[in-house]
């Protein structure tokens, strides 16, 4: 980690920002390496300087595990100064030059390695408005990590490891492959040469111009220059990789790149990437700017994908897909992965953030796209089935004290990378999803692209996208626009005023959306129906034992409901502490946040609460699965804020005996198991298995119903795997007795014989109980090439009662070899959640700390998702105590300002209080309720 820097007296030029700081104040300067002064003192790069171009030519070499490279880069002085200050990380620098009008003289180089900061120091001045180029050399190791210029392998089906080299520069660590104006408002174009051997092909941003033959047998690819762009989205990649192709209707050329032996797994991705880049380009109203698009499946890669601009990169199971042995998830994971990476090449390529603060125009945008796009382009896939569970994500860390508003201020590396988290990315979604559905989805559309080609090659801040949004039927808006948003406009001038819930003239989209991202936390609505008065208020949820932290939060929310007298919906923004609202006739139950197309949760007050467990009850349908949804989690999210009693939540729960919806369902799983998995972690076991039978019989006639086939929707698909998972999982006989028939016959071909690719994890888990059934799996997993099979294969390893392989496989999956260490952070959590694993899991985090923060780099999700990950579900004194004496021993640079322990501290300091409260109320009811035994467990 990288302490902030303190701004000492800098002196500011009243137009031009942060400047070079006077000389005399030399004694407060941070110390270069060589003991000198190093001349800036600030985190941010000064603004006196811009980049224009990048002429950069890069020579790895895939033996020796090392690169060099020379950068020429193209100056635009805005004000005169004799210091150029940019980013370099851990490379060697030499040959510096500045190439002037007068001639080319060398420059003094000053390094800060804390600051990733280099000062090229001119002896005569740079004057404003001439041109000046500077020119540097620079050598380096390929990177251990997953980020920066990053060594790669993998292995083929005869043994061989063959090597690979290739990019992944968001956020910060495009510095670590080249010297550069590493910050996304310097943006540059750029011309890339790349140095390689002839068994190798370079693939980077742009088509190849030419190859060139040079001495000694090496050749040397020209890239086309790239448009203007951010640092953090420029890639390349050398390797063996084969490639399919073909040309959209707009005449864009897509590749899909993979390793040889896996070629055959990317049709799919290649006719989903045409079909929605065709999508975009149309939607938008915006051509792609650039001549081709390629997928790249990386064998070693930390986050989901990235959207390089002309050359996306994957993990293999983002993108890699076999019709016969993937899964409707895998085929709905992957057009989901490809539509967010495609739908940045609008929303963060073409229109980037100023700074990292508001990422979330970026990732909130590319979430929320891929529903928007995949509803459209694959139907079938039913996305809106899966989108609310973002929304219940988001809230699930946007509930602690520790989170943080959706645009944030960020300084170091490690805060930068702490932002791609839920908030951004889900949160972000999930705020935009409501704005759509409060101006309609067609003035949101009009107003994205007036944004999108207002700011084209720009950078943005919040203001200029909810500007955007204001006033879309304006004349300038229509200008921007198209046709049928002119018929849109007219059409909305005809409608009476009745038809719409606010006049245009008191619209304010920022003052509204203010609220939403510049402070954490969302609101909990409190509904209180005294015959037609229906009584509204506001305040924040949050998990927590001190109510001032939430004083002093207020929203502008758009609250839509329904009633058992209309299914219309009807709206109101609540723009107050408190507000009533009258109904025209009294009404048996009243539904707010109908489908949950905002971002908040409803608490129904007096008798509220019963009459919607009544409705449930007996006509559950009359609501929707997204609402039936909601009101599963809201109303358990209540007892943890001791709004609602336990019984309350577990007497609407019985409902779900009737439910066959799919988001209803998961919700139901979501709330009911993490209780019997906190008391796994504690000695309670007759009531975690009361708990345990209560949700198998719960759903054992919708498990008893699923057939093991591949039949159905994606949905009804999803679903079954989900069911037959857990209902082995928990040993409901039926499903056992058929996955182990299906274990052993499987086993005994050799794993040649075909299963239903959705029954695979329920059989898989029931053989990997067996030290032979799990060594038959690892072989399997060793040896397979389909992606999807052994991501599957991997998952159910981890579920094993088998300490020794829980534990061996955690060693393995860090060492990188027989398992990846991308992997290792699912593994861990897994192991984690593993009631015969999860001390195995703290305890291997514990050991290797050190190694893994240097692995994933500080502030990753990856970093936070297995500190939550391994510690969310405990929940002792003596527990917490353990965890915090390890995170207090760290140091800052070690991770102990990281936001996740705090999130870590606040999770179990919650179970802690739920669980004094609420397990003496659990017992009781289901000492009343259960009148079957419980099943045995494990």
């Amino acid at each position: 980690m990288f302490p902030l820097l303190l701004v000492l007296f800098v002196s500011i030029h009243p137009s031009s920002g942060a400047q070079i700081p006077n000389q005399d104040q030399a004694k407060q300067l941070p110390v270069a390496t060589n003991g000198e002064p190093f001349p800036w003192d600030r985190m941010r790069l000064p603004v006196t300087i811009s980049p224009l171009h990048y002429d950069l030519a890069i020579h790895p070499n895939l033996t020796s595990l090392d690169f060099t490279g020379m950068v020429r880069i193209s100056l635009d002085v805005k004000e005169d100064t004799s210091i150029v200050v940019l980013h370099a990380k851990q490379m060697h620098i030499s040959n510096v030059v500045l190439l002037a009008p007068e001639g080319v003289r060398p420059l003094r180089v000053l390094e800060y390695p804390q600051s990733h900061q280099l000062a090229l120091l001119s002896e005569s001045v740079l004057t404003k408005g001439r041109k000046y180029e500077v020119q540097l050399e620079f050598a380096a190791n390929l990177s251990d990590s997953f980020h920066g210029f990053y060594k790669g392998s993998y292995r083929t089906s005869s043994g061989e490891v063959r090597a690979i080299a290739s990019t992944q520069f968001e956020a910060t660590f495009a510095r670590g492959a080249f010297p550069c104006f590493d910050e996304p408002a310097f943006k540059a174009n750029f011309t890339i040469r790349i140095i390689r051997e002839p068994r190798h092909i370079a693939i980077s941003n742009m088509p190849k111009v030419k190859t060139v033959e040079l001495p000694g047998g090496l050749l040397e690819d020209h890239f086309d220059t790239t448009v203007k762009m951010s640092t953090y989205l420029v890639a390349y990649i050398v390797s063996d990789f084969l490639s399919v192709s073909r040309t959209t209707k707009h005449g864009v050329k897509i590749s899909v790149y993979a390793v040889p032996e896996k070629i055959d797994q990317t049709a799919f991705a290649l006719d989903a990437a045409v079909k929605l880049l065709d999508f975009y380009d149309d939607y938008f109203d915006i051509p792609y700017p650039l001549p081709k698009q390629d997928l790249a499946a990386i064998p070693d890669f930390q986050s989901g994908a990235m959207e390089n601009w002309g050359l996306t990169t994957y993990r293999e199971t983002g993108l890699l897909f076999d019709p016969d042995r993937s899964s409707a998830s895998d085929k709905l994971g992957i057009t989901k992965v490809i539509a967010h990476e495609l739908a940045h090449q609008w929303f963060g390529n073409l229109v980037t953030m100023e700074w990292w603060n508001d990422l979330w125009l970026n990732e909130g945008f590319a979430k929320f796209m891929e529903f928007i796009s995949l509803d459209i382009t694959y139907p079938e896939l039913h996305v809106d089935d899966f989108f609310l569970g973002k929304c219940f994500e988001a809230m699930e860390v946007d509930s602690l004290s520790s989170s943080h508003p959706v645009s944030t201020p960020v300084e170091n590396p490690t805060q930068i990378q702490e932002m791609f988290d839920d908030v951004s990315y889900d949160k972000g979604a999930c705020i935009l999803n409501m704005l759509r559905d409060f101006l309609s989805p067609e003035a949101f559309e009009i107003g994205i692209i007036r944004y999108l080609k207002r700011y084209s090659y720009q950078n943005t801040v919040n203001s200029h996208l909810w500007e955007s949004l204001t006033d879309v039927c304006s004349s300038d808006a229509l200008d921007e626009g198209r046709l049928k948003h002119a018929e849109f406009c007219s059409k909305r001038k005809l409608q009476s005023g009745s038809s719409k819930w606010y006049s245009d003239d008191e619209l304010d989209v920022k003052t509204i959306m203010d609220t939403w991202t510049l402070q954490e936390g969302f609101p909990l609505v409190t509904v209180e129906v005294k015959g037609r008065e229906v009584r509204l208020s506001q305040e924040r949820f949050l998990r927590t034992d001190d109510p001032s932290l939430t004083e002093g939060f207020l929203w502008q929310i758009p609250l839509t409901y329904m009633t058992s007298a209309s299914s219309t919906v009807h709206r109101f923004l609540l723009k107050t502490k408190t507000d009533v609202l009258y109904l025209p006739e009294e009404v048996d139950w009243v539904k707010f946040n109908v489908n949950m197309s905002g971002y908040y949760m409803v608490h129904y007050a007096g008798e509220g609460w019963n009459s919607i467990i009544k409705l449930l009850q007996y006509n559950h349908t009359a609501l929707s699965g997204n609402d039936r949804a909601s009101l599963i989690q809201n109303v358990f999210q209540l007892v943890s804020v001791g709004k609602v009693r336990l019984d309350t939540a577990l007497d609407l729960s019985l409902y779900l005996s009737k439910e066959t919806q799919i988001m209803a369902v998961t919700q139901g799983f979501g709330e009911l198991v993490p209780l019997y998995k906190l008391m796994e972690k504690r000695d309670m076991t007759v009531l975690e298995n009361q708990m345990k039978g209560y949700i198998v019989d719960l759903f054992r006639d919708l498990i008893d119903r699923q057939e093991w086939s591949d039949s159905g929707s994606v949905s009804e698909r999803v679903l079954r795997s989900y069911l037959l998972l857990f209902a082995c999982v928990r040993n409901h006989p039926p499903c056992v007795a058929k996955a182990t028939k299906l274990f052993n016959q499987w086993k005994d071909s050799d794993g040649t014989m075909s299963l239903p690719v959705d029954i695979t994890m329920a059989v898989f888990v029931i053989g990997a109980r067996t030290p032979e059934g799990w060594d038959f799996l690892f072989e399997k997993y060793r040896t397979t090439l389909q992606m999807s099979v052994k991501s599957r294969i991997k998952s159910a390893m981890t579920v094993t009662y088998l300490k020794d392989k829980l534990k061996w496989m955690m060693e393995q999956s860090l060492i990188g070899e027989v398992m990846k260490t991308q992997d290792l952070p699912d593994v861990v959590v897994s192991v984690g959640r593993n009631p015969h694993g999860y001390k195995l899991a703290w305890d291997f985090l514990r050991a290797n700390w050190h190694t893994m923060i240097k692995k994933f780099d500080l502030g990753s999700h990856s970093v936070s998702y297995m500190v939550l990950g391994v510690t969310n579900q405990y929940s002792t004194r003596e527990m917490l105590q353990e965890i915090r004496s390890f995170f207090d021993s760290l140091t800052e640079e070690t991770g102990s300002k990281m936001r996740c322990i705090q999130q870590t501290y606040e999770t179990i300091e919650d179970n802690i209080r739920w669980t004094d409260t609420n397990f003496p109320l659990l017992e009781a009811w289901l000492n009343k309720h259960q009148h079957k035994p419980p099943h045995e467990d494990l």
